[in-house]
């Protein structure tokens, strides 16, 4: 149980707000690195620390105050008038000791998880606390002293007297919990009631006496005025006291309620946070696209004034900037070009550190680690303008992949735990979706190199038409463009491009290398080479919109009027993709040399194919071919489009 977290933040807070004010000589830098505690951890009061902790750090509070009763004088601190914590306004918030003290055992597990906490109440102004520790959990004698502190406080939270409180069973006295009990004075308001009613009757008699006795008249009408008088002094009395209370109650409660309020606001702009890192990765394959829009999402949801990204280089020998917001052009100017070495043992930037070490970095002011860094990297913090930021590595199954990093320049809200558990969460998120961009992108390029070697084994076949793959790539890739078409449509035509003559592997040489024109018997051969680039690609497993490249590399071969093969498609029959690799292949089949005759100019190639448009060509396809061969020919354009052709 040594490493459990089972004591809130909010103690300890109260603990140096404490020395601040009655030991102000007491180094608290000193106290909490030696209880292994973050200044940022304390004012968290979402964080909680370990028993390991906070025996470190009430030995070390004892030898810097001298004080081995310093627990409970904390515990009393609490109901200091300056001391506003949560503690005090809960205890506040439920009006009266009794209710507060009969309250104990529901809220104790806001500060504590080490104990059982049970109240029995014995009396109107007594009760009982058993407190039980779990199992496994050790407290300390100390901790002992800091509840006998606390339920003193409580009562003078009110106002009220000091109570009295009782310790007939300890656990560090041979018993088996520790008990206590604690009884108190009535309330102010409770004493004026029981006087008020004390002297109400004999008051109220007195004046039925004397309206009956044969005395003066002004002696009636003092009297019974000034019964009247005292008992409406007393009422103002105890409707003022009860009108006060009610009013620190109320005001308590706001307090809670304003803080309850923040922090559903804090959680509700990290879940949006979540989601929209979420999308950002999402939405984007390419690394680079995918940080852009992280950090559009951290500058939209996080209270910071400015981010930044930077990833390892590829032989990992320094940090490379690689995105961030709010910085200014001269600061990014300054990134871009500053070295963040890792392969460098000296270097001691807090960057590089959190890189290597895998370990987080919060600090309010830059200073507080100036004795730790290099020169240089500490008169770099200082250009950039840092005062208070976190750092947090981006690592992924053990290994460290960049670094995120935060800061605040103008803002004054100091930075809490919280923050910094929060962006180690997005640093996760962030690993594993680079961890996955790069596993998609050596995919992709396994891929390519695959296509290229399918590529390469068509060509090889024959050497007079090899590179025919490529450059009809090339034109169906304009085609798509100048069409606008989808990007990943584009490229899925584009592999379509690279494969649509691999049936001809399947061909004899004898044919497909034959000199002069094809006997229709050896044409009929070599068109069957389209069924077998259909049947071979379709073997492979391909995904998503890539399932259509069989199809279309089986139909590049078909003609709008239906004249062409393997099935004689017509129109609409024949994928958009076939249509830009038919108007592509083509025009690259005009224009290179072939075994049985010499290539013909672009012009002349694009002279027969227009008159073919509707007939063989789809006019939209063939109209983009012309105008990315007059974006790459700016000096020769092909202007001979009529009608409703244009170019």
């Amino acid at each position: 149980m040594a490493g459990k977290l089972l004591y809130n933040s909010r103690i300890y807070k109260t603990y140096l707000r404490l020395l601040k004010q009655r030991y102000p000589h007491v180094d608290i830098a000193e106290l909490l690195e030696h209880a292994e505690m973050e200044p940022c951890q304390v004012e968290d009061e979402g964080h909680w620390f370990t028993q390991k902790q906070v025996n470190s750090f009430h030995e070390k509070l004892v030898g810097l105050t001298g004080n081995q009763d310093i627990a409970k004088e904390a515990g009393a601190y609490t109901a200091s008038p300056e001391v506003l914590g949560g503690i005090r306004r809960y205890m506040l918030g439920l009006v009266s000791p009794a209710r507060a003290y009969g309250m104990v055992s529901k809220f104790s597990n806001k500060f504590t998880r080490s104990s059982r906490y049970e109240s029995r109440k014995l009396g109107n102004n007594k009760i009982e606390f058993t407190v039980t520790p779990y199992e496994g959990v050790e407290e300390a004698f100390f901790q002992c002293k800091n509840r006998l502190g606390y339920l003193e406080a409580m009562a003078r939270m009110f106002d009220y007297k000091a109570p009295r409180v009782e310790h007939p069973e300890c656990l560090f006295r041979n018993g088996k919990v520790c008990r206590y009990i604690v009884s108190w004075q009535d309330s102010p308001i409770y004493r004026w009631q029981k006087i008020r009613n004390f002297i109400g009757v004999p008051l109220l008699l007195l004046s039925l006496f004397v309206l009956f006795e044969t005395i003066p008249f002004f002696v009636k009408t003092a009297v019974v005025l000034g019964a009247v008088a005292t008992l409406f002094l007393f009422n103002w009395l105890i409707v003022g006291f009860k009108a006060r209370e009610l009013e620190r109650a109320v005001k308590s409660l706001q307090e809670s309620s304003d803080e309850l309020i923040e922090q559903t606001n804090i959680n509700y702009k990290n879940s949006l946070l979540i989601s929209e890192i979420g999308q950002a990765l999402s939405k984007q394959l390419e690394l680079g696209g995918q940080l852009d829009n992280l950090t559009r999402a951290l500058q939209k949801r996080l209270d910071y004034d400015r981010g930044l990204i930077l990833m390892a280089n590829q032989d990992r020998s320094k940090l490379v900037f690689q995105t961030g917001y709010g910085y200014t052009e001269k600061q990014l100017k300054l990134l871009e070009g500053t070295s963040f070495h890792l392969d460098i043992p000296e270097s001691r930037g807090v960057f590089v550190v959190a890189f290597k070490d895998q370990r987080p970095f919060l600090l309010n002011d830059i200073d507080e680690l100036k004795d730790q860094l290099s020169a240089k990297s500490y008169e770099f913090a200082l250009k950039m303008g840092a005062r208070s930021f976190i750092c947090c590595p981006i690592v992924y199954e053990g290994g460290s992949l960049g670094i995120m990093a935060v800061d605040n320049i103008e803002t004054k809200k100091p930075l809490l735990e919280r923050d910094k558990n929060l962006l180690m969460g997005v640093a996760n998120q962030i690993a594993i979706s680079i961890h996955n961009a790069k596993l998609l992108a050596d995919r992709l390029r396994q891929f390519e190199s695959i296509l290229q070697v399918l590529v390469a084994s068509t060509d090889a076949r024959d050497p007079i038409t090899g590179g025919h793959s490529i450059k009809v790539t090339e034109y169906v890739v304009g085609i798509c463009r100048e069409m606008g078409l989808d990007p990943e449509y584009t490229d899925m035509v584009r592999v379509a491009a690279l494969l649509h003559d691999y049936g001809k592997i399947g061909v004899e040489d004898e044919i497909l290398k034959k000199p002069g024109r094809l006997s229709p018997e050896q044409y009929a051969i070599i068109k069957t080479h389209v069924d077998k680039s259909r049947s071979i690609l379709g073997k492979i497993e391909f995904e998503g919109v890539y399932k259509k490249v069989p199809e279309i590399v089986g139909a590049h071969h078909e003609k709008l009027d239906g004249t062409g093969y393997p099935k004689g498609l017509k129109n609409n029959e024949i994928p958009l993709g076939a249509k830009i690799i038919a108007v592509a292949d083509v025009f690259e089949a005009l224009t290179s040399r072939k075994q049985y005759r010499e290539p013909i100019t672009p012009e002349k190639a694009l002279d027969k194919m227009v008159k073919k448009i509707g007939v063989y060509y789809d006019q939209a396809c063939l109209e983009a071919l012309i105008r990315y061969y007059n974006d790459c020919e700016a000096d020769m354009p092909y202007t001979r489009i009529q009608g409703s052709q244009t170019t």
